[in-house]
């Protein structure tokens, strides 16, 4: 039971000012003067968990596991890589664009070219040593002969270049920050209608080029020998060649005139050095050959790599690449010998009038179709935020 205090006041408050002093019991004359309140107004109570002396600014709360001072989130148009629309040859050119990079990943891409195909040309070599008719060492040790081709070291062959693909991808990914998808194309990705289109105007070059070649005196296709006997390794070569020749021609198109030219075009800003850098890397990396040959490859690197200039993406190339080696494969498989075919080191100075009629026929009808289908050759960032502030930081995209 509450006790009552003995002056009559409520339990909890002050006791009422006796007469003669001011109001808490202090003597008279002490005190506020007339008028005034009585006592003094208390400044009002915050709310629990808020500071007396005012409102903070309020901090954002970071996700557990991140710095207090994390970077803002990107607006849409700093999330794109690039800044404004930028051609396939200046595609590594990002917000983030160092020049340090594009020197490292040439070096690397030069070493990988040769590390990545002979790892998984030995790889096939050590499981298709287990299925030969000889003993598995004398078996291993007959793959370093590629004067004698056979299935398994086709295969090895393509399937080594093949791997270049997702070498590329990396570099990309783990370089520049970037998504792989930008080594296909402006878009970004393979854009596999005007692939296909490409496929069948390939396959027109490829005919005019035959006709060309029926009334030079050397029609360099190989077929002076007669059409062969098909066996059962003739069969087994083509499949091997229809399978893995195309991803053997993607590895090379995306070493050549994927990273490589992308990597140059950044560094100079200019698509003739680049291209013309590319077609010579891409002659030398045959290995030995004479001056007609190394000019023949050369020109052919030269075309597909302006081609995918003008339509900002592989296609072209890939696809008359392809074409390409099903006709020196079919060819050699037909009426030669694909020994002869894959390690050639000399051609005619007849090839070059191929070469020529082949490429200006092709470049023509691939420019034609690209018009017609308003191909897109730049990229097309995001229209800036009007309001948006300037952001910091690089998205991967």
């Amino acid at each position: 039971m509450t006790q009552q205090p003995p002056d009559g006041s409520a339990p909890g408050h002050a006791r009422p000012p006796v007469q003669g002093q001011s109001p808490g019991g202090s003597p008279a004359g002490w005190g506020p003067p007339p008028g005034a309140q009585w006592p003094p107004p208390y400044p009002p109570q915050q709310p629990y968990g808020q500071p007396a002396y005012g409102r903070q600014p309020a901090y954002a709360q970071q996700p557990y596991g991140q710095p207090p001072h994390a970077r803002p989130p990107l607006t849409p148009a700093r999330a794109f890589p690039h800044p404004e629309p930028t051609p396939y040859h200046q595609m590594l050119r990002t917000w983030d664009y160092a020049t340090w990079r594009p020197v490292v990943g040439v070096v690397l891409l030069l070493v990988a070219f040769f590390v990545v195909p002979t790892v998984v040309f030995l790889v096939v070599a050590l499981v298709a040593s287990g299925f030969a008719d000889q003993d598995y060492v004398s078996a291993f040790m007959d793959f370093a002969d590629l004067t004698r081709l056979t299935p398994a070291k086709l295969l090895g062959l393509n399937l080594g270049l093949a791997a270049l693909v997702p070498t590329t991808w990396l570099l990309m990914r783990a370089l520049h920050h970037l998504r792989p998808r930008w080594l296909s194309s402006v878009v970004p990705r393979l854009r596999w209608k005007f692939f296909a289109v490409c496929l069948g105007l390939a396959v027109v070059a490829l005919l005019a080029q035959l006709a060309v070649g029926a009334v030079l005196p050397g029609d360099g296709t190989g077929t002076d020998g007669g059409l062969k006997d098909f066996t059962t390794t003739s069969a087994v070569f083509a499949v091997i060649i229809l399978l893995t020749t195309p991803l053997q021609a993607a590895g090379e198109e995306y070493v050549a005139r994927g990273y490589l030219l992308q990597a140059f075009g950044s560094l100079f800003r200019n698509r003739w050095v680049a291209i013309v850098a590319t077609a010579v890397l891409f002659a030398l990396a045959h290995g030995a050959q004479n001056a007609p040959l190394f000019f023949d490859r050369f020109a052919f690197g030269f075309i597909a790599a302006w081609l995918v200039t003008a339509t900002g993406g592989l296609e072209a190339g890939i696809a008359l690449h392809v074409l390409n080696n099903f006709l020196a494969f079919g060819l050699a498989l037909a009426y030669g010998d694909l020994s002869d075919a894959l390690n050639v080191s000399e051609a005619s100075w007849w090839n070059i009038a191929l070469t020529v009629t082949q490429s200006a026929v092709y470049a023509a009808l691939v420019l034609l179709v690209a018009r017609r289908m308003g191909l897109q050759t730049r990229s097309r960032p995001p229209a800036p935020e009007p309001s948006a502030a300037p952001e910091s930081g690089v998205a991967t995209v």
